[in-house]
């Protein structure tokens, strides 16, 4: 059997209102400890002294456009750029042709230490303000910072917050989109791709196939379209089965910012051998013909009424 000649057929559907979030790198504005008193910034107005943003402008390499940190090279003319870009333009410079060598810009080090600036993805809601050298290591863990396509099915670059992903796949990716926190469908083809709405929130299933060491196998887990810590709120199970067997998962649902690669990489999902996937395929066992149930909950919905017990899991009979 060809582990991509799976079919889905699916007959909830689900619609709703969506969003798309602009992004613009260059409109961030800037905070500084320059300008520290009415004389240095009626100095600032009147051309005297540059203001922040023109400090600013000068941190940015003129190659590829993003913010310079140590080691920032100069020519002997004193144009500037990043170290990154340095090895890229085979040391010479790109603005003026001359031989960069290994000259530092000190002074600009020097003063982008004085500097203060609000995270890039301020116009998506984070309020925060960080020493211009202490602003990437926070903005890889920004709360606000934009969520990539969750898609697999290629290298999806789009990014963006969680309305506008949703309407992403579902117009750009055909993604099925279904309302309610229990299903149950048969997958009939690889890689299907589900959005469920339930609990106010989004959840994706994924299904795919793919080599585990010699075997192939098929896996399946549910991401939660937001952060870990809103993730931790939810509890998911999966079951597939057929002629008196079936096999079940219970966990919490990653966030989406773990691509599935990672969540795959790590085995955090119910994972199905191929031979047993033909078994409760039945028939020949030569097409994969599998039906899996899952249900979402709230761990403490799932405490009240199963007693902390497994009752709330699908039965497939």
């Amino acid at each position: 059997m060809d582990l991509d000649s799976m079919d889905c057929t699916s007959t909830i559907d689900v619609t709703d209102d969506d969003e798309e979030i602009h992004q613009d790198r260059h409109s961030y504005a800037s905070v500084s400890k320059l300008h520290s008193n009415n004389s240095t910034n009626a100095n600032a107005a009147s051309g005297l002294l540059p203001t922040t943003t023109s400090v600013h402008e000068l941190l940015e390499c003129p190659v590829c456009t993003n913010s310079m940190y140590p080691p920032i090279h100069q020519c002997q003319n004193g144009h500037t750029l990043c170290s990154t870009c340095k090895n890229r333009v085979h040391n010479r410079c790109p603005t003026c042709r001359q031989e960069l060598g290994d000259i530092r810009c000190l002074a600009l080090e020097k003063v982008a230490e004085s500097l203060e600036l609000p995270c890039k993805y301020m116009s998506l809601g984070c309020p925060e303000i960080f020493p211009y050298y202490g602003k990437p290591k926070h903005e890889t863990v920004c709360d606000f910072r934009p969520y990539s396509c969750p898609y697999a099915g290629s290298e999806c670059s789009v990014m963006g917050d969680i309305p506008f992903l949703v309407a992403h796949l579902r117009d750009d990716h055909k993604v099925d989109m279904h309302s309610g926190c229990t299903f149950n469908h048969r997958y009939v083809k690889s890689n299907p791709r589900e959005v469920f709405y339930c609990f106010g929130e989004y959840f994706c299933l994924h299904f795919e196939a793919f080599q585990l060491g010699m075997a192939p196998v098929y896996m399946a887990f549910l991401p939660f379209m937001g952060d870990e810590t809103e993730a931790r709120n939810y509890n998911y199970s999966l079951e597939v089965g057929g002629y008196g067997r079936k096999l079940i998962w219970e966990g919490t649902p990653r966030s989406v910012r773990d691509s599935h690669r990672k969540v795959r990489d790590s085995h955090d999902g119910l994972i199905i051998q191929r031979n047993m996937a033909l078994f409760f395929s039945g028939g020949d066992r030569k097409e994969l013909k599998l039906r899996v149930t899952g249900r979402i909950w709230k761990e403490q919905q799932h405490s009240g009424e199963a007693g902390g017990g497994g009752a709330c899991i699908p039965n497939l009979s």
